[in-house]
């Protein structure tokens, strides 16, 4: 009987790996070496698996790195996010969640600077499908800010003219601006001062 190679239980069924484990390595070399340079072998080497592994787990060297991205959201940015949206005061929460952030991206437990913003500038113009599921995710923290500013001006926090499309990028843009200061190199006392001004953004109703 001929023993089974353990790379391989069956056609196209990868060997048993800590996914979550693989997708980590996977982020962390993306992050370093950016989503081009980093080659499937290379991938394979710090993900421990063989290639016929990833692209039967992960389809292929696209959907790899788009499955790291989201998993870098979920598991650095999902709490935060969710503490902010059940916050019921709009200038603790953003206080709150820009402090976090910049203790997040300048963690050395986690990839330096947002993955979303990194890959948005790292990313060539032909991988379009890789540039449009960016975007969108992106733009869903746009609208994470946006559905929480028209929820304080229900309640009264802000004034009922408040240019909520503006406003909601503005607080994006410093998230994102916040993100490239991170990879380039500012020290933590630096980062935390500029995302403290996150909340002199808002209205002056906001602010009292």
């Amino acid at each position: 009987m001929t023993q089974e190679h353990p790379e391989h239980r069956g056609k196209g069924r990868p060997r048993a790996f800590d996914r979550e484990q693989a997708l980590h390595a996977a982020l962390e070399l993306f992050w370093k070496e950016g989503y081009e340079p980093a080659s499937v072998a290379r991938l394979c080497e710090v993900m421990d698996i063989k290639p016929p592994s990833l692209y039967a787990s992960f389809g292929n060297k696209a959907a790899l790195f788009l499955e790291a991205v989201r998993h870098y959201e979920q598991v650095y940015w999902r709490e935060p996010s969710q503490r902010f949206l059940a916050e019921p005061d709009l200038q603790r929460g953003v206080e709150e969640f820009f402090a976090t952030a910049a203790k997040i991206l300048l963690s050395p437990e986690t990839p330096c600077g947002c993955m979303l913003v990194l890959a948005a500038v790292n990313i060539s113009p032909a991988e379009t499908e890789i540039i449009e599921a960016i975007r969108e995710m992106r733009m869903e923290t746009k609208a994470m800010f946006a559905g929480r500013l028209r929820r304080a001006v229900a309640d009264g926090q802000i004034p009922a003219d408040t240019d909520i499309t503006a406003l909601s990028g503005a607080l994006n843009a410093l998230l994102e601006g916040l993100s490239l200061q991170a990879r380039d190199g500012l020290s933590r006392e630096e980062l935390a001062a500029m995302a403290a001004r996150a909340v002199h953004l808002l209205p002056a109703r906001g602010r009292a």
